[in-house]
């Protein structure tokens, strides 16, 4: 049996990551494909009990803030339970795995927004998984004023709710340049991984252009030609 094909989607919050994964989730499940899909923080019930901690801007209140450190640690605490429980399983039985953000999200997020730098958490990484990567990253920046408006205007909405994970959303501008330059570093550093679209354009426009970058990435590796 081959082993499973691992695509992650990264961007930063409101770019759009979290609509195309389950545009591509659902026309490669309509094609036949055996798949899972998750997203980080979550994706196992201890993933997703760290995940209230870590987005839910009231959590602090109670809390205290959260130092950069132990919010790395919290991160990669989640990551180490879906690459045992859900991840590392499904590609060892042959299935595609789409999952919301992975190690890049920490290398951006603590690295770059929480200036810890690259290197901390590539080493952590390293510890944890060895060389597990994703087969594919799909990459969306679309630019930064609108991804931060989308993200913001989703998360006024959903506090009407009850739900708060805009932890991430309330931080100043300053932090979310810095992780989109972080991001920009990523695909430059793995241009053979990393498929970048950088484009404001539709829901639409941009699902076509990820199906077209799938289609020719996964039959390259299933071996077999796929619709784009």
């Amino acid at each position: 049996m081959p082993r499973g094909y691992f695509i992650t989607f990264e961007g930063p919050d409101g770019s759009g990551k979290t609509t195309q994964l389950r545009r591509l989730a659902a026309s490669l499940e309509a094609e036949g494909h055996n798949l899972i899909t998750l997203r980080q923080p979550g994706g196992t019930p201890l993933g997703d009990r760290i995940r209230n901690l870590l987005l839910d801007s009231r959590a602090e209140s109670s809390l205290g803030a959260i130092a950069p450190g132990a919010e790395l640690a919290l991160m990669f605490a989640d990551r180490a339970q879906a690459v045992a429980q859900v991840i590392q399983p499904a590609l060892d039985a042959g299935k595609i795995v789409l999952c919301d953000r992975f190690t890049d999200s920490s290398v951006a997020y603590q690295g770059g927004g929480r200036q810890l730098g690259s290197e901390q958490v590539l080493a952590l990484h390293r510890a944890l998984f060895a060389d597990l990567q994703p087969n594919l990253t799909i990459l969306l920046l679309p630019t930064l004023a609108a991804s931060l408006a989308r993200a913001r205007r989703r998360n006024r909405h959903s506090g009407k709710s009850g739900k708060d994970e805009n932890r991430f959303e309330q931080e100043p501008d300053d932090f979310h340049r810095r992780l989109d330059a972080a991001y920009r570093e990523i695909a430059l550093r793995e241009p053979e991984r990393v498929a970048t679209i950088e484009s404001d354009e539709s829901i639409d426009a941009i699902h076509q252009r990820i199906r077209g970058i799938v289609a020719q990435r996964l039959g390259e590796h299933l071996a077999i030609p796929l619709k784009p």
